[in-house]
């Protein structure tokens, strides 16, 4: 089962992003801005002025680990498409997949023929593993055989910034099932701690218009039918 929990995040990470902000536009040394903690209700509007205006450097400044278990390598082989981002994940080459767990898609779960066939080469695969280790073939060529169900672990810590551009792609309907389920405990998970920078984070259509063009799946106008519509 899919777990994701919020291991570590930069200290204070509202008042930092509102501090780095300042500190382009202020003749004040660092410590004095540092010590200059503003109010919970102004620092929540500047945030706000600073997305709308775009200067989302600052954001980068403040980072979130989270712990992820329960998933398939499909969907690590997703994530870590976004570049911005550090990542851990437990290695196939030195960890045994004796008897390794694995995903099964709803689609396929709720298909009883579907599901049977796919438990069926699950049993196999984990069966032709043990087999080839037990031809002393290494871990890191028996793997060959793995499934992308297979589950994994990883750690990944991202920048404000670069989980803002996560959600806007990965919260999204048109996103893969599994990857979009993540994507929606991590925003849950981060906007705990910093509500006014994730505030609003999520698919575009949260902001009334879609990137998604034909593919869109309807629940706001198109950013190319909104331009023709001025």
């Amino acid at each position: 089962m899919l777990d994701c929990k919020l291991i570590n995040h930069s200290f204070n990470p509202e008042n930092i992003v509102a501090m780095s902000a300042k500190l382009c536009y202020s003749d004040k040394t660092i410590n004095q801005l540092l010590n200059e903690m503003p109010e919970v209700n102004s620092t929540k509007n500047f945030i706000k002025k600073l997305k709308e205006m775009g200067h989302l450097s600052p954001f980068e400044h403040i980072t979130f680990t989270f712990a992820i278990e329960g998933i398939s390598r499909t969907l690590s082989h997703q994530l870590v498409r976004h570049r911005i981002a550090s990542y851990s994940q437990q290695s196939q080459r030195y960890v045994s997949e004796h008897d390794f767990e694995y995903i099964l898609p709803p689609s396929i779960a709720e298909n009883d023929e579907a599901k049977a066939k796919f438990e069926n080469l699950m049993h196999t695969i984990r069966q032709t593993y043990d087999e080839l280790v037990a031809m002393d073939v290494p871990k890191e060529d028996a793997r060959y055989v793995l499934a992308n169900a297979t589950e994994t672990k990883i750690l990944a810590t991202f920048n404000a910034r670069s989980l803002m551009n996560f959600f806007k792609l990965r919260c999204c309907t048109r996103a893969q099932w599994e990857i979009r389920k993540l994507a929606n405990l991590m925003l849950k998970e981060v906007s705990k701690v910093a509500p006014n920078i994730f505030d609003d984070a999520g698919a575009t259509c949260k902001k009334g218009y879609c990137l998604e063009g034909k593919m869109s799946c309807g629940l706001a106008p198109t950013l190319q039918f909104l331009i023709k519509k001025d």
